[in-house]
């Protein structure tokens, strides 16, 4: 029942969980991010949102090209009479991986505004503490307030 309820059901739904799950993580995790790279402060937080579209666009793209990947390999780890929870927390994981591999790459161009190998020889000091926040942001903020909204929404159209 959780699924058919807090999932998309069709494209449009679709659309409308990956914009809020987007939206919610890339105002949350990028200016994390950026304040433990360097430093919190109210400059920092200001040049973040400067960059927040162009890597919110990264983010949607990234969502786009790894959703069906993702979705296979949870297939493959988890057995259909799992738990509902247990599919969100695998795919959950499996998304931030591939996601986070690329982002904290793109990202750090996207936000310095030039193209270099630091992102990438840095890549084994960043990636675990960009990881680890991005699946805490995901799983325990921004998926579920997206599985909410949708649960609600089928709540509503359903009963009417």
């Amino acid at each position: 029942m959780s699924f058919y309820m807090k999932l998309p059901r069709n494209r449009a739904e679709f659309a409308l969980f990956m914009a809020i799950v987007s939206i919610l993580s890339v105002n949350t995790i990028a200016p994390l991010i950026t304040c433990f790279e360097t430093g919190f402060s109210l400059t920092t937080w200001k040049h973040t949102l400067g960059v927040m579209p162009g890597i919110w666009l990264v983010v949607v793209l990234l969502v786009l090209i790894t959703h069906q990947p993702a979705s296979k390999l949870t297939a493959k780890l988890i057995s259909k009479e799992d738990s509902f929870r247990a599919h969100m927390i695998v795919n959950c994981l499996i998304n931030v991986v591939m996601m986070s591999v690329i982002l904290t790459v793109v990202a750090t161009w996207i936000g310095t505004g030039q193209v270099s190998l630091l992102p990438i020889e840095q890549f084994f000091f960043k990636w675990p503490r960009n990881f680890s926040i991005s699946f805490f942001v995901e799983l325990c903020f921004a998926q579920p307030i997206a599985r909410f909204v949708i649960y609600k929404k089928h709540l509503h159209f359903d009963h009417e």
